[in-house]
């Protein structure tokens, strides 16, 4: 098994080296960046726009007329230091590998409009991602299990029937839309005032004892952690009782109950390990789509200020060293996630070998 992590984590280098590759690419051929829209502020700020041009009132007098400012250009010296500044004097590719071995150092450089560093501006985003995603995941999978396994020893009956229409509504509910339906509910709209409407703590948090921090906390995170988890908790529990499905099926459980044991000792001690396979096995997708992919939405709609809110507004700001700080962070925490992921595989049956599969 040392092989087999050895190997992994050396592909986690060329796999990084490559989604960096790509994305810098793409980067080169999008309009837009940051020195064009400084400038396009610059040009938006008449005052301000004419004294670095020196064009004084003839620039006034074009922008009471509506004409285009660009057209008056700004001094060369002006947009090459600019330039300097962002370091796009350089070329591509020595841009690229100057990133990279910054990057491998850990060191992301810092936000190009926020005057703090990328690794500052990701801790203090994080606990409000990592609130969703972790409190998301528990729920789902301490709920789903054993509803999916209920589902699948009760395979048929009018309970099945039932808690699958409930899966099915949910799972075509889209999640900013139940996340609406909760804030009008729940959250001051037209019925009741029972949970905060923003932020993930309150006002006056600091100073509230320790048990009172809890529940403030947790009184925050309610709302947006239920919207959060209505897709997932649909998913798995559909996943685990198909899993299910088709291991009680099989011959060593027909061969398990004629030896006399109890249906819990069949359920639990023979069938649980194997049919939880493909459940732990899409535990890296769950954790990472709820981590870095659903939390864009549930975060603007409840006023969390997260990693997916900041990630939206650096690519729409051009802001680079936020861009592929994260892009860098987010891949290596995916690819760690999928390693551990395999590491579950061989913890719950160790029959599975991966370094054989390998040579």
């Amino acid at each position: 098994m040392s092989a087999y992590i050895l190997r992994r984590l050396a592909l986690i280098l060329p796999t990084l080296f490559g989604i960096m590759l790509i994305n810098f690419v793409l980067v080169q051929f999008v309009p837009g960046g940051p020195v064009e829209q400084i400038l396009s502020q610059l040009e938006q700020d008449t005052d301000v726009f004419a004294g670095i041009a020196g064009g004084g009132g003839e620039i006034r007098q074009a922008s009471e007329r509506g004409d285009y400012l660009g057209a008056q250009g700004l001094p060369e010296d002006f947009v090459a230091d600019l330039e300097r500044q962002f370091g796009f004097d350089k070329p591509p590719l020595e841009r690229f590998l100057s990133m990279l071995w910054d990057y491998m150092r850990f060191d992301f450089g810092e936000s190009y409009f926020r005057s703090i560093s990328v690794t500052d501006l990701i801790i203090e985003k994080m606990p409000v991602s990592i609130s969703l995603g972790l409190w998301t995941t528990l729920l789902a999978y301490l709920i789903s299990i054993p509803l999916g396994i209920r589902k699948a020893v009760r395979d048929g009956s009018s309970f099945d029937s039932w808690t699958s229409s409930l899966i099915i509504v949910g799972y075509a509910i889209p999640g900013f839309l139940f996340a609406i339906l909760l804030l009008v509910l729940f959250a001051g709209g037209s019925y009741v005032k029972i949970f905060p409407l923003r932020g993930l703590v309150s006002p006056d948090f600091a100073d509230m004892p320790a048990w009172r921090q809890i529940l403030d906390y947790f009184w925050h995170i309610a709302l947006p952690v239920l919207a959060s988890t209505i897709s997932a908790f649909a998913t798995l529990t559909l996943l685990t009782k198909n899993s299910f499905l088709d291991e009680i099926r099989k011959q060593y459980v027909l061969t398990a109950r004629a030896k006399g044991l109890t249906e819990s000792r069949v359920l639990y001690g023979h069938v649980f390990r194997n049919a939880m396979l493909i459940v732990i096995a899409g535990f890296p997708a769950v954790f990472v789509s709820v981590f870095f992919g659903s939390s864009l939405i549930i975060e603007t709609i409840f006023s969390l200020d997260g990693l997916g809110r900041m990630g939206f507004e650096a690519a729409v700001a051009r802001d680079y060293p936020v861009v592929f700080g994260t892009l860098f962070i987010f891949s290596l925490i995916g690819l760690v996630i999928g390693l551990i992921s395999d590491l579950m595989y061989v913890w719950i049956d160790p029959r599975i070998d991966f370094e054989s599969r390998l040579s």
